[in-house]
């Protein structure tokens, strides 16, 4: 009995050795993306600066874009984001609005709002979405289409968008998303530098929660209060001003958000569009055109620009939060494991090589042994398997070096093109990043273990995004 316990305290020992050392190189890892994001954005910035923006039909050489909203039940956000759709400062915009099955009142909205009336429109025989029945184009704004489909999934209705529009790109945006005005001028810039290799680019989104919305355009700018939204304010952050702008230095950017992404339209058709059996298209999409493109040889960019800036509304109860997450999770490991040959193979140079390798450690691995180092670590310095120290360092790695990135997001938002202006904003963003990291972060870790049994057990699912329309209260 003595001996079972003591190789138990050693296989304690042991494994609370393996992720102190683990989350150490990760956090090496993180570090290293921060600073490349700093150069980068410190580029963009000068760039930004230097560069004034473009005015609406200044010239003619812009590519049209067509802004394809896949739409299902989204009768309390649809009309204002159309509305800052159709206010974009852009010369050549066709809005595109994918209704898909709704059973709300999202058509009858649109229907109202935007005098729509029926229209005869050839729709391509190979198109790869579910049946379209009607095709709507605005009386009053002539750019505004509407299909109504029967319900296939939002890959589906990106699909039916992108194979009915004529434009030589395509922004893939949310329906609960509202677009800052210049924002498009802002992300075609990579396809205006490198027309010939650019086939995407990915702008920020930033959390819309708190924020004076009026028609379709935010007007004021403001912090949710410090519940789930304020939180998430600070992943954005984080995510978006530090993790995209290190891999887009590195050449490696493998995510572009689904609630605001750039892409060329003949390239994703050529691919197949958004595949109907992942539930992170913007993951796999993004994945996909690297793996296409690299084994045809051909010379391509996928960029991050860090100016234009969509606001988009977050959940605001922990019961929708985890099931978004877990959503996001489950398709993580499925694009993962469905692109593992594409892992540590110098084919596919740095993507292949390190960005795939270090995204799986850090985010896919990453949050289950930080889970388990939280439960075991504690136990094993109890029986007296590691010293205090161990325990300690464990603490420093997680959650004291969290709040040094959060902190290092806060600065390169108020370094740079500085949305909370306020010196007690910023406040406010320091303080998230450090209560996020003291409960809140345990909870995802949680919240990962469950989307990877959700994804063993085979669970598809959506779930249902409940959605509160867009206003000026604190979530």
């Amino acid at each position: 009995m003595h001996t079972i316990a003591h190789a138990v305290l050693l296989v304690l020992a042991a494994f609370g050795v393996f992720v102190v050392g683990y989350y150490a190189l990760i956090n090496v890892g993180y570090l290293f993306l921060h600073v490349l994001a700093l150069f980068e954005l410190r580029e963009d910035v000068r760039e930004s600066r230097w560069n004034p923006p473009f005015r609406k039909f200044s010239t003619p050489f812009y590519p049209g874009i067509g802004i394809v909203v896949p739409a299902y039940n989204e009768e309390t956000t649809i009309v204002e984001s159309v509305r800052s759709m159709l206010a974009l400062n852009y010369p050549d915009i066709e809005v595109v609005v994918v209704n898909d099955g709704s059973t709300d009142a999202t058509l009858d909205r649109l229907v109202e709002t935007f005098d729509l009336a029926t229209v005869e429109a050839e729709i391509p025989f190979d198109v790869p979405a579910a049946d379209i029945h009607d095709v709507y184009r605005s009386t009053t704004y002539e750019e505004l289409l509407v299909l109504d489909k029967d319900n296939g999934g939002k890959s589906d209705a990106l699909n039916a968008g992108i194979w009915l529009t004529d434009m030589p790109l395509f922004c893939a945006v949310d329906s609960d998303t509202i677009i800052d005005r210049d924002a498009l001028l802002d992300l075609v810039t990579p396809f205006l530098k490198e027309p010939t290799t650019a086939v995407a680019a990915g702008g920020v989104i930033r959390v819309a929660n708190g924020c004076t919305i009026e028609d379709g355009l935010v007007t004021d700018v403001s912090l949710p209060g410090t519940g789930l939204p304020g939180l998430q304010v600070m992943e954005y952050l984080r995510a978006f001003y530090s993790g995209r702008l290190g891999l887009n230095r590195l050449n490696g950017l493998i995510l572009i958000s689904g609630a605001f992404g750039l892409f060329q339209t003949e390239t994703v058709r050529e691919i197949g569009g958004y595949r109907h059996d992942t539930i992170t298209e913007d993951f796999d999409i993004v994945v996909r055109l690297h793996r296409h493109l690299t084994e045809q040889d051909r010379e391509y960019t996928v960029d991050f620009v860090p100016e234009p800036v969509a606001w988009t509304e977050v959940p605001s109860t922990r019961r929708v939060l985890s099931r978004q997450r877990r959503r996001w999770y489950r398709g993580m490991v499925e694009t993962v494991i469905t692109n593992r040959s594409m892992m540590f193979n110098p084919r596919y140079g740095r993507v292949g090589t390190l960005v795939m390798p270090f995204f799986v450690a850090a985010e896919t691995i990453g949050p289950l042994i930080e889970g388990l180092g939280y439960v075991v670590i504690p136990v094993a310095w109890y029986f007296g398997a590691l010293n205090l120290e161990f325990a300690v360092m464990f603490f420093l790695l997680t959650t004291g070096f969290g709040v040094f990135l959060s902190w290092f997001g806060v600065f390169s938002e108020v370094w740079s093109f500085n949305r909370y202006d306020s010196p007690w904003q910023v406040l406010r963003l320091l303080w998230y990043g450090v209560l996020e990291n003291f409960g809140y972060r345990q909870w995802k870790t949680l919240v990962a273990w469950r989307g990877l049994l959700e994804y063993l057990r085979g669970v598809e699912s959506w779930g249902v995004m409940e959605r509160s329309g867009f206003s000026t209260d604190d979530e």
